[in-house]
């Protein structure tokens, strides 16, 4: 009876997958994860680290970027073309460039070494309970006769299958991506400073720094500006934020 409730909480508990070529780090990890009670597997290789992603589907990758055949960016930037799985970044470095690279190939967030595992639980915390309000948010019944949409000349938001087109054609976005635009969108011709954005998009509890809305705007005008070196859409306001002009 026993065994048979723990494997039921097995099932239920949100799965981690942690890449990490440092045993006594990697071990670390996976004990403290563990005793949060969280479903933990380990790799230290960055190309076996991908077929353990594809094979288990984990609610979370911890990764670092030094690893053996394969770097953390590589494998941050395949996975994401193929899964929106949270990732979670560890660099040895306090390098502006190994945040932004990593911010850029995909990761949600990161943290330097060394680091306590009192902020990495915070922060494995934080991207699951977001994961989790966004999973419910999608799961939500809605009448499929009825679509709500936000039109803006040749860009439409369809609100109830949080889908996207241009010029009729579909625009294929992360979920937060989907998230920031329909933000925008609401707030149309409305200053927003990167604070309040990341505030409202991501969350007063994000442990990160503006320099995520800024990546997360790129992106966007990559793909549904007409030109992203001269956007009309996104506009930057100096010393102030974005402005949506739709």
């Amino acid at each position: 009876m026993f065994s048979a409730f723990n494997d039921i909480v097995k099932n239920m508990a949100e799965k981690i997958l942690v890449v990490e070529d440092e045993l006594a780090l990697q071990e670390t990890l996976a004990y403290n994860l563990k005793k949060e009670g969280y479903q933990v597997e380990t790799i230290g290789n960055g190309r076996y680290a991908l077929e353990s992603a594809r094979k288990m589907k984990p609610d979370l990758i911890v990764l670092d970027i030094m690893l053996p055949e394969m770097d953390g960016f590589e494998v941050a930037r395949i996975l994401r073309k193929e899964m929106s799985t949270a990732i979670l970044m560890l660099t040895a470095r306090d390098d502006e460039i190994d945040r932004v690279v990593g911010l850029e190939v995909g990761a949600d967030d990161y943290l330097t070494k060394p680091f306590s595992m009192r902020e990495l639980i915070a922060r494995v915390k934080a991207q699951l309970r977001r994961t989790r309000l966004l999973r419910e948010e999608m799961s939500k019944s809605v009448e499929p006769v009825k679509h709500e949409t936000l039109a803006f000349e040749n860009l439409t938001i369809d609100l109830t299958r949080h889908e996207v087109t241009l010029n009729g054609k579909p625009v294929q976005l992360k979920p937060k991506e989907y998230e920031l635009l329909l933000f925008f969108a609401e707030h149309r011709r409305q200053m927003l400073s990167r604070e309040f954005i990341l505030e409202r998009v991501w969350g007063w509890d994000y442990i990160g720094d503006s320099r995520t809305v800024d990546v997360h705007v790129r992106w966007l005008r990559q793909k549904i500006e007409a030109d992203a070196a001269e956007p009309k859409r996104i506009v930057t306001v100096r010393g102030g934020g974005y402005r949506f002009e739709g």
